[in-house]
């Protein structure tokens, strides 16, 4: 494993594919003709429309090359091996210790980490805490509020 993997569910790499398609068939092409009609009005130097328009280009360009980057180093997460630990890939049920409210959270890499649906990357405190864990394993992860304590109820 390198540095520059990226872990990604099927769904992530789609999604990753299809913003990237976006930005360069059709952001890309929009703001090349902003920036022609910009340049059109004459004395750049003040011109408000063109140095927006560059700034846009430049963050869109990076965008770009980011997500060129992501997809080139893209290690494709399957859901589809054995669930007896926690890795890549695999949704966890845990309960905090206090609490009978369980939760669920899909295990990720941190380009698809989305913490409010569910989506915790393998990355974060508590992904490193479950990693390689098993159910009725339990876990303690450090939080500003802190320690915090989780059982692990059962993984799919």
């Amino acid at each position: 494993m390198s540095i520059q993997d990226v872990y990604l569910t099927p769904e992530g790499k789609e999604k990753l594919q299809q913003e990237l398609k976006e930005l360069v068939e059709i952001r890309r092409p929009a703001l090349a003709q902003r920036l022609r009609l910009a340049i059109q009005q004459g004395d750049l130097s003040e011109n408000a429309d063109y140095t927006q328009a560059k700034e846009e280009q430049g963050f869109l360009e990076g965008r770009i090359q980011e997500l060129e980057a992501m997809l080139q180093n893209v290690v494709l997460i399957e859901d589809d091996g054995p669930k007896d630990n926690v890795r890549l890939g695999i949704r966890v049920t845990v309960v905090e210790e206090g609490f009978d409210d369980p939760e669920t959270f899909h295990i990720v890499g941190a380009a698809e980490a989305d913490p409010a649906n569910g989506r915790i990357s393998n990355e974060s405190p508590l992904g490193q805490a479950l990693m390689g864990k098993r159910v009725g394993d339990t876990v303690c992860v450090e939080a500003p509020a802190g320690e915090l304590i989780f059982r692990i109820l059962e993984l799919a």
